[in-house]
């Protein structure tokens, strides 16, 4: 005997259903925000549409990076159970890299983050990178606005690890944590022009008590760095701590310190700002996004692709003229 399933969700019954919290409804519309169908992508558009609002600059985002074996995962539950034994809301996006192979990935961040994932007042959201080089998931950024909608306060986006591509992480967050590890100051030189330059925060974590004189070392030489970096934003001298998930040190003091920055910025104008700036980036993202799906559906496009395409590894045809002539008939040129 065929059960009958249960018909997905209207539109006004995903909205209403966010605004008043429901977790499952969440999930299934992060779900349909991450799916390539059409349909599902225009459902989703109309959801987001319903959720931007001018209000949600009231809350936090928070974006955690470095590099593998930082220890990401343990102070993000570390903090996330410190938010919200203050009374707040925490949504956790925990981006896992995927395979260039297989194009699966582990998403096992749940299971590192136990204790906070059976918080009723924490969320904790999984998602592949799909290759995508950002540090981020192609669509952390609706994904933030869906848990905004949902009623939490504070976002925190662990991202894949530590590199130039993943400053991308500044286009949607307000506040940037860099982990570095005791030990780490001969690497500073070869990633304080990427990823220090938008930190807006140092912590040398697993800073356990083992290993404090090392860290101490480590937190002089990214205080070093700092120095000789541009300031982020007007008013903020960027710190840098030590913190130990494992022995919870240090992780009261890093919220207070979030807080502060939050504090600042909204004072001297730069939220709302760099808030703005935010939607105008996701804006174009959505645009090229879009314009690259259509480009390679066209059939025109489609039509030529291939001959183009062996032209050019023949070497008959420069890239530059190859890619000249599949614009061309995009848009239609003869």
């Amino acid at each position: 005997m065929t059960r009958n399933r249960a018909p997905e969700p209207t539109i006004s019954e995903f909205v209403d259903g966010l605004r008043s919290g429901n977790r499952q409804l969440l999930s299934k519309a992060i779900t349909l925000v991450e799916s390539s169908r059409p349909e599902h992508e225009s459902m989703a558009h109309a959801i987001l549409d319903s959720c931007i609002s001018p209000g949600s600059s009231s809350t936090i985002r928070i974006g955690i990076t470095g590099a593998p074996g930082a220890g990401k995962s343990t102070l993000i539950e570390t903090l996330g159970l410190e938010i919200v034994r203050q009374g707040k809301r925490v949504a956790v996006l925990a981006i896992d890299p995927s395979s260039s192979r297989s194009r699966g990935s582990i998403l096992g961040d749940k299971s590192r983050m136990e204790k906070l994932s059976a918080h009723s007042d924490a969320f904790i959201r999984p998602s592949a990178s799909s290759g995508y080089l950002g540090g981020t998931s192609p669509r952390t950024h609706e994904t933030i606005l869906l848990c905004e909608a949902a009623g939490y306060e504070v976002i925190l986006v662990e991202t894949v690890g530590v590199g130039q591509s993943e400053i991308v992480v500044n286009s949607m967050v307000d506040f940037i944590l860099l982990l570095i590890l005791p030990g780490s100051g001969d690497d500073l030189q070869g990633i304080k022009r990427g990823i220090m330059e938008i930190a807006d925060m140092v912590a040398v974590n697993k800073a356990d008590s083992g290993r404090r004189t090392l860290a101490e070392i480590s937190k002089a030489d990214a205080e070093s760095a700092l120095r000789l970096l541009p300031e982020k934003h007007p008013g903020w001298n960027r710190k840098v701590m030590l913190t130990s998930a494992l022995e919870d040190e240090g992780i009261s003091e890093l919220w207070s310190t979030i807080l502060h920055f939050s504090e600042t910025m909204r004072n001297n104008g730069v939220w709302e700002t760099q808030r703005r700036e935010q939607l105008r980036l996701l804006l174009y993202t959505i645009v090229e996004d879009r314009l690259k799906r259509e480009f390679y559906s066209h059939p025109a496009v489609k039509g030529i692709k291939h001959s183009i395409e062996n032209q050019v590894l023949s070497g008959s045809l420069s890239p530059f003229s190859g890619a000249l002539k599949l614009l061309e008939a995009f848009v239609g040129k003869s």
